[in-house]
């Protein structure tokens, strides 16, 4: 049995080296985040940018903010621009999969000499 949508965060991954291959380092993060869409979507892949989050506590919406892209309604993804993977980012995303109950997300930095990324999983009992 393989890792939960590992196609589609290969896809993504796939996707980052081809953008940080053609437009190297030191955009600002729109640029990347435009041309992963661009990317996904001649790959065949569904991906919304700046998709809205709502923060539910007690049935009320207590804030609200947005996913760098989510991929074929499954796959968060967070994208930053740094010198180095940060783990520091790390809390953002994980954020992001637990206010849309989504339990599968990448983090990826374009960072100066190359793309790094993580991949994380929610465990089915996280709420």
């Amino acid at each position: 049995m393989g890792l939960e949508f590992e196609e589609i965060t290969k896809e993504v991954i796939g996707a980052a080296f081809d953008v940080h291959t053609e437009l190297g380092y030191g955009f600002l993060e729109k640029v990347y985040q435009r041309a992963m869409v661009v990317e996904l979507d001649s790959r065949g892949i569904a991906a919304e940018s700046e998709k809205g989050i709502q923060v539910i506590y007690k049935n009320q919406i207590v804030g609200d903010y947005f996913a760098d892209l989510l991929v074929e309604s499954k796959v968060v993804v967070e994208l930053k621009v740094a010198l180095n993977y940060n783990p520091n980012d790390e809390a953002q995303l994980l954020n992001e999969m637990k206010a849309t109950g989504i339990r599968v997300g990448l983090l990826v930095n374009f960072g100066k000499t190359k793309v790094e990324f993580k991949r994380f999983v929610r465990s089915e009992k996280s709420s």
